[in-house]
């Protein structure tokens, strides 16, 4: 196997693999090696969450400030809290109850509203302002002094003395800002008010704001006023409205609660479904637990080292950033995957985190493509090898190969493979076994005609040390021969292949003699393990797996060929071809109607191509092949998928989206836990039945960072992504979606490496 690495790996090429050498970049691939993405430095956003471990109410944060030793402060509805080196301190000066503003003048003093009146933190401690005797929720400094207000009244200061002023303005107030003309602007719950020498005006009608329910203001670098709230933005210059954001503009949510510029001038919206930022051309958003300890977003500060720090109604979070390189970043998710996501007897998939504040103890967990998942690790770790020449990489996949067999050996048979292993003192598993009655049997038949009764789902090892699951299905199958196929041509030496003959000799053999199809312990096929032509071809209820299930084991028998050069593999191979049509049924190689469109067909394709189309020699049939490939592949080129794109590069397609696959692997989020991310309620988006009917999907696609974490047979246009089941973050991927296709982009210098 090879794509631009001849010089590291030349011992190792097959011939028939020639074929991706060739097509890859000699026929017309706009994307070759001199057109590969260098792997530069880039910006990678992250969240540090920072919960206030007094109360619930402490908690309810209205309000943050950053002061000029970088000190942060939380205004709650359990009074003020400081953070110093990394702790949250109650200040004692400052009353128990509610707090609601904060306000941060030029010589550095903190002014803090609260429900008792007005407090200031300078160098001689906090105190409070004796002479403001009324709830404070407003704080603006102006050309004049301070200027305080709240729902009884207003306070001016005028040096060191503070008097009531008679306002006219609503006492419903709910932000006031100075512009560059030293006009006072004032949001309210029924308007907007502007205080200068002409004296004061009000703005309520729909020809003037979006709505009169206004929650924030904040002036631009450029003068401009920016008011938020129910219903949207409005922007002022020199007192007239010249622009409105609402979801026609991008605005991804209607109730706007804070506005404040960053630094670079860049515009951070805190609405009621998270932080939404405007960049001047187009609007992102920040939200879900992945980000935000709450939606609910209150105010947004920032500090010197760049980090953002919003006050929410669970807590107080930081947006982070910091300088990686793609490089880094794999060695990043590598550490994750090897610290928590490798477990006996080497398999590789996700973890629980019984604590999910706590990182440190952590549960492995099963899953029926344990196998498969191990198999894209075991791909992955050969590829960078291939790349890299890491010992380690290759002690990893070796690991990972023999976890694979022993889920065949593991079960005492021919050639059969369980699904996963777990310890036999496991109590908990993904699937227990059950009893099935007769009549429910019936009732599930009844919705699907092909369900089987597999009442003995997990069987204990000969030595009783293990707990093998069975009813495998076709999944795993391709994901094994998958993962053996880049084994075997980038990692294993020459006793390991002996070995990889056999295994996969055994398994090819288990399925052939059963008619093609997997038998389980009980002789009879398993739920999903079917490729015989009597099924495929004939029996309607397996129409829709007919063109997937020919193209998996047309993969499968080439593939075996490749590896064993056994001529019974390419005679079973022709024989599906001629005598069977299998040629014919991948000319579209997967279901597409709306209802049974799955991109677990997706994913398996993927997996599958590489055995399939490298290897074959005979021009008519690989023609064919790449048809039913591409035709596929145009289905999903939108999905923002680097995995599918670079698998269709690498069997020889064409426009794989090289700069799409790279902008996902760099936007993708460093947090790994599955976060459930509901984006139903965007107003940016609209909710449609397509490409699939169910479940509800977006009709644009969102970057990585604003859905949930993928898994490549998981539908990217989902409104509603991540774990459904538990929104508390306690699942975590192993990040072999993301590993996989960056090693598979460097093997073909798609991806440069960092320097280079």
């Amino acid at each position: 196997m090879t794509c631009n690495h001849k010089k590291e790996q030349s011992s190792m090429i097959h011939p028939l693999l020639l074929w991706g050498l060739i097509t890859v970049f000699c026929v017309g691939n706009p994307t070759s090696p001199a057109a590969s993405i260098a792997d530069d430095p880039f910006l990678q956003e992250y969240r540090e969450a920072y919960p206030i471990p007094a109360s619930d109410a402490a908690n309810d944060v209205r309000a943050i400030a950053v002061d000029q030793n970088g000190w942060i402060y939380a205004a709650t509805k359990n009074g003020l809290f400081t953070m110093r080196n990394g702790e949250w301190i109650k200040d004692s000066g400052v009353t128990n109850g509610p707090v609601f503003n904060l306000f941060v003048d030029q010589n550095g003093d903190v002014w803090i509203g609260a429900w008792d009146g007005l407090y200031r933190i300078n160098k001689t401690g906090t105190s409070k302002i004796a002479d403001v005797d009324l709830p404070i929720t407003i704080i603006v400094s102006t050309a004049d002094g301070m200027i305080v207000m709240g729902p009884d009244g207003a306070c001016q200061q005028n040096q060191n003395e503070w008097r009531r002023i008679d306002e006219r303005w609503s006492r419903n107030v709910r932000a006031a800002a100075l512009d560059p003309n030293g006009d006072l602007w004032i949001a309210t719950g029924v308007g907007l008010y502007r205080q200068n020498a002409d004296g004061l005006r009000r703005y309520y009608r729909g020809d003037e704001l979006i709505s009169a329910e206004l929650n924030a203001l904040a002036v631009a670098e450029d003068g401009r006023l920016w008011i938020g709230g129910l219903g949207g933005i409005d922007v002022y210059e020199n007192g007239t409205r010249t622009a409105s954001f609402t979801n026609k503009e991008g605005l991804p949510y209607y109730d706007v609660r804070s506005l404040t510029f960053a630094p670079d001038g860049t515009l951070w919206a805190g609405t009621a479904l998270g932080v939404a930022r405007f960049d001047g051309v187009n609007w992102s958003l920040r939200h879900s637990r992945r980000w935000l300890l709450s939606d609910d977003v209150r105010d947004i500060a920032f500090d010197a080292e760049g980090a953002v720090w919003i006050a929410t109604a669970g807590g107080v979070s930081a947006i982070k950033k910091r300088v990686m390189t793609l490089a880094e970043k794999a060695e990043y998710y590598l550490d994750i995957c090897l610290k928590r996501h490798v477990r006996p007897p080497g398999l590789v998939e996700k973890c629980f985190f019984p604590d999910p504040n706590d990182l440190t103890q952590f549960l492995p967990r099963d899953d029926d493509n344990d196998g498969q998942y191990t198999a894209m690790y075991l791909a992955m770790e050969s590829l960078r090898f291939a790349v890299t020449k890491d010992p380690q990489a290759k002690a990893n996949a070796d690991q990972a190969y023999d976890a694979l067999e022993f889920l065949q050996t593991v079960t005492q048979t021919d050639g059969f493979v369980a699904r996963t292993v777990v310890p036999a003192t496991w109590t908990e598993m993904a699937d227990a076994n059950e009893k099935v009655s007769p009549a429910e049997a019936v009732e599930r038949r009844v919705h699907d005609p092909r369900y089987k009764v597999v009442e003995t789902r997990w069987r204990p090892s000969v030595d009783g040390k293990w707990l093998w699951k069975g009813d495998t299905s076709s999944d795993e199958i391709t994901g094994h021969m998958f993962g053996y196929l880049f084994y075997y041509d980038l990692a294993a030496d020459d006793a390991q292949k002996e070995r990889i003959r056999r295994h996969v000799g055994k398994i090819m053999d288990h399925i052939i003699d059963g008619g093609y199809v997997l038998r389980d312990l009980d002789g009879e096929a398993t739920r999903w393990g079917v490729w015989s032509p009597e099924k495929l071809n004939h029996d309607p209820d397996w129409q829709v797996e007919r063109p997937i299930n020919s193209f998996e084991i047309l993969s499968f028998l080439k593939t075996t060929y490749h590896i064993t050069s056994n001529e019974k593999y390419q005679h079973e191979y022709i024989n599906l071809i001629e005598n069977h049509g299998y040629a014919e049924n991948v000319r579209r190689p997967k279901a597409y109607g709306l209802s049974e469109r799955t991109h677990i067909d997706d994913e398996l394709l993927a997996l599958a191509a590489p055995g399939l189309l490298l290897y074959e020699n005979d021009p008519r049939l690989r023609s064919i092949y790449l048809e039913g490939l591409t035709w596929a592949y145009r289905t999903i080129e939108q999905d923002q998928n680097p995995f599918n794109h670079f698998i269709f590069a690498l069997v020889g397609g064409t426009n794989f989206h090289l700069e799409d696959s790279v902008a996902f692997l760099r936007d993708c989020p460093l947090d790994l836990r599955q976060w459930t991310v509901d984006n139903s309620r965007r107003e940016d988006i609209q909710l449609v039945r397509r490409p699939m009917l169910e479940p509800l999907q977006l009709d644009r696609m969102l970057p990585p960072s604003e859905r949930g974490v993928m898994r490549w047979d998981k539908n990217p246009w989902e409104a509603v992504s991540g774990d459904f089941h538990d929104a508390q973050g306690r699942l975590e991927s192993c990040g072999v979606f993301w590993l996989l296709p960056y090693w598979l982009g460097r093997y073909c210098d798609l991806i440069s490496s960092p320097g280079s």
